[in-house]
């Protein structure tokens, strides 16, 4: 084995201790790796399911992992997933375990979630409480927003060659007490698409403004235009979000450029506003741009689904919550989450259930170079896999 690993297989014989798992995070936390490009965390997902007597399966869909063990004579079969990217931001924690990798941390605690379902796989492989077959999917680049890693693990056949009756997944939620879980049935977590707006104007001397077809100014008008599209042409009971996330132009103060750019991200959870969002925007992007004598090339992109939790799935996992923390720290109903998911992509083929987990009051948000996960939700995150799979292969959650 490599030697970079074998302190953790030792380590592993602790069965899903807190050091354990602390030691992991801040391994993966220290060594981050952004989408498509998860090399050394697949290996180490690997090595560790091996030696803890999982059938594994490498290269999935890319990088991604999935370890199968199965126990007994059950044919109830169960999914569980975690993903594995980091983000290219430059890391400020200054915490000791920080990153080691120049414009790359996990600041969106997918370290966490890998390690949390690291722990229960050591826990149920330890204890082989059930009877049937579960599937651990170590899953890369959520963080794409394009050809995702779900999408190249289902393209790879995953459920095909992964059977199972549903899966299940979750992601930490910053503002909420640690060890809260949050549970919502139906649309959770908001479709996400974007649009980047490429303006085509007149260049020229700023001193003579009146000779050139400034994209600046174009620019600013329609920033301001843009935000009409949710408040006025979408109904006020839907939930809709239009942001500008970037807009580039010029290089001087007395040069006016011929072109800006702008990138939009676009929020909805409804497939006809969804439609609607695509159609307006576009529509009033083109009409405004060359209302002021520009021309302009618009590329607007589907990215992922709305996450839809089915209602059977989320009642038994939120069953599995309320006995393993108490009523106190559940939240159900919760949302929805204008935040995205590719996980929306598997519950396009199986039932399943996508639920959050508190991460602290203070914690600062997702996608924040301040932000770090909670080592303390790391036990218990891996106590409600475990838990989970073995309700779930003793019994059919109740439908309904």
């Amino acid at each position: 084995m490599n030697a970079r690993y074998a302190c953790f297989c030792q380590l592993g014989d602790l069965s899903g201790s807190a050091e354990f798992l602390r030691q992991t995070r801040h391994l993966l936390h220290s060594k981050p790796e952004l989408s498509f490009h998860e090399l050394e965390t697949s290996e180490l997902v690997a090595t560790l399911l091996t030696e803890w007597g999982y059938r594994v399966t490498r290269n999935v869909g890319g990088l991604g992992v999935v370890g199968t063990l199965q126990v007994g004579e059950g044919r109830r079969s169960v999914a569980v997933r975690a993903d594995m990217d980091a983000l290219p931001i430059v890391e400020e924690t200054g915490k000791p375990h920080a990153s080691r990798v120049p414009g790359a941390m996990h600041a969106c605690g997918h370290d966490g979630h890998t390690t949390m379902l690291l722990g229960a796989a050591q826990q149920l492989a330890k204890t082989r409480n059930f009877s049937g077959t579960v599937h651990l999917v170590f899953q890369p680049a959520e963080e794409a927003g394009q050809d995702s890693g779900a999408q190249r693990m289902i393209a790879d056949g995953l459920f095909e060659r992964f059977p199972c009756d549903a899966i299940f997944g979750l992601h930490n939620h910053p503002g909420v007490p640690a060890g809260t879980f949050l549970f919502g049935a139906g649309p959770f977590m908001s479709a996400s698409d974007t649009a980047k707006i490429t303006i085509r104007g007149k260049g020229g001397h700023a001193a003579r403004p009146h000779l050139s077809v400034d994209p600046v100014m174009i620019a600013g008008s329609l920033i301001m235009a843009l935000q009409t599209v949710v408040s006025r042409n979408i109904d006020p009971t839907q939930t809709a979000i239009v942001t500008i996330g970037t807009v580039h132009a010029g290089i001087a103060a007395n040069v006016i450029p011929d072109s800006a750019t702008m990138e939009l991200s676009i929020r909805s959870f409804d497939p006809d506003v969804r439609a609607r969002l695509e159609a307006r925007i576009t529509g009033l992007v083109k009409s405004h741009v060359e209302g002021y004598g520009g021309a302009v090339e618009i590329d607007y992109q589907r990215g992922y689904p709305v996450v839809v939790n089915s209602a059977a799935e989320t009642g038994f996992a939120l069953g599995v919550a309320r006995e393993l923390v108490g009523e106190d720290k559940v939240v159900a109903p919760f949302g929805p989450v204008t935040g995205s998911e590719d996980f929306g992509f598997y519950l396009q083929h199986k039932p399943g259930c996508f639920l959050r987990l508190g991460n602290g009051v203070d914690s600062p948000m997702l996608h924040n170079p301040r932000y770090d996960f909670d080592d303390a939700n790391l036990t218990v995150g891996a106590a409600f896999w475990t838990r989970l799979v073995e309700r779930f292969l003793a019994e059919a959650p109740a439908t309904g």
